[in-house]
């Protein structure tokens, strides 16, 4: 499941001897692409400590409100703003009582207090205290404030009780925060149908420029942002034709789907659908040059050196940045180098009105991973950096982003 990709989960881990397993669930968090930045209570270092969650998260451990690393920001503030969730495991009875009353007085509930994301709680005490009523009576506050709980199961606890109590399982939390993010995207997405009756036209994936039967030129190109692009746009309302180059990726459904294999193939699908098209994003990898002669045979080896004669590719993106007047026009800049200032030059020389610029040597973006990294660099000149998130997510805000351009567009011109 992909929903915790590029997610940014605040773990807020308190004094008590389910702490240890706070180290699995970040783990865990980490492996399926969440971003796990560890509050440690004072009580929590008794039981655990930092470095523990700072090589399983790669991230920094915060424990004190009053250490600030960057000075251009307060840190319990950028955490709480910068959530997508807040998760406390395990969740003390004492720090549920502080958050039922508004108590500030560390870290963790200063950022608690701080922020607008939904938080989650996986309550871990003896089974006396979280049958208590004023336990009960502050969760029940909590419940009331918007928190959910994330129910303790049953059995020998460390005190030698055995009842209600115990915290959840490191691998029943990641279950249940994914599918509390997957429900979310899905609700979402069912929502927003603003690209309705609009035709947007995506290109995705590799080409091939054979040279022989056997053997072609290509690229790594997965196509995988170029299919979450068609299924954003689709879900959003849009009536939407997608021409990919060879991939090994499932058809989405709904979309009017169009193969080729050679940046001609390419060229010719997308000029015939250019006109009729409002929004075209290309995102496939293009062959920039191609063979001068195909052979009809397989060639055989010889022992001398083998000379291949190359020319240039059609240029699809630079022909229909000459020929369009009402559509708007997003391409992609895949670079290892200076990637702002190239996807600015691409923005200029291809006539442009957005390029989707990325570093393919960064780790979590490029070709045939999940996530991607993007910069989008707009005509009007507007850059905006997105961090590490879902293909699906960065699609989504490539429309979002397209969609307040040509309002803006619509309005300048009226």
């Amino acid at each position: 499941m992909q929903a915790l990709i590029g997610k940014n989960i605040v773990l807020g881990v308190t004094g008590g001897i389910a702490a240890y397993k706070a180290a699995a669930l970040t783990s865990k968090l980490t492996q399926a692409g969440a971003a796990v930045h560890v509050i440690l209570t004072q009580n929590a270092r008794q039981f655990i400590q930092p470095l523990t969650f700072q090589a399983l998260s790669h991230l920094p451990v915060y424990t004190d409100t009053f250490t600030e690393p960057d000075p251009q920001q307060i840190a319990h503030i950028d955490l709480a703003d910068r959530a997508d969730l807040v998760l406390i495991a395990p969740a003390t009875a004492n720090v549920i009582g502080k958050l039922a009353n508004g108590i500030a007085d560390d870290m963790l509930t200063t950022t608690l207090l701080a922020t607008k994301a939904p938080v989650m709680l996986a309550p871990a005490m003896n089974v006396n205290m979280y049958g208590h009523p004023a336990v009960a009576a502050n969760m029940k506050r909590l419940a009331d404030y918007g928190y959910r709980f994330i129910e303790p199961g049953e059995g020998l606890l460390a005190c030698g009780w055995v009842g209600k109590g115990r915290m959840a399982e490191p691998e029943e939390i990641v279950e249940i925060v994914q599918r509390f993010f997957a429900e979310g995207q899905a609700e979402k997405r069912e929502a927003v149908r603003d690209l309705a009756g609009k035709r947007v036209l995506i290109t995705a994936g590799p080409t091939r420029e054979r040279i022989d039967p056997v053997r072609y030129i290509s690229n790594h190109s997965s196509g995988k942002m170029g299919y979450a692009l068609a299924e954003a746009a689709r879900d959003r309302g849009a009536d939407v034709v997608l021409v990919s180059g060879p991939t090994d990726l499932p058809r989405p459904d709904g979309v009017t789907f169009v193969p080729v294999e050679s940046v001609q193939e390419m060229y010719d699908a997308v000029l015939d659908r250019f006109e009729a098209s409002d929004i075209v994003v290309k995102a496939a990898a293009v062959s920039d040059y191609r063979p001068v002669s195909t052979h009809s045979h397989k060639m055989k080896k010889t022992t001398g050196t083998l000379r291949l004669e190359l020319e240039k590719a059609p240029d699809i993106l630079q022909t229909i940045g000459r020929q369009k007047t009402h559509q708007y026009l997003v391409g992609f800049a895949a670079e290892t180098q200076d990637l702002l200032r190239y996807a600015q030059e691409k923005l200029v020389r291809k006539n442009a009105d957005m390029i989707v610029a990325n570093d393919v040597l960064a780790e979590g973006a490029g070709m045939g991973v999940d996530t991607n990294i993007v910069t989008l660099v707009t005509s009007d000149g507007e850059t905006i950096a997105l961090n590490k998130m879902s293909k699906r997510e960065v699609a989504d805000k490539i429309f979002d982003t397209v969609l307040a351009k040509m309002s803006a567009r619509t309005v300048k011109r009226t």
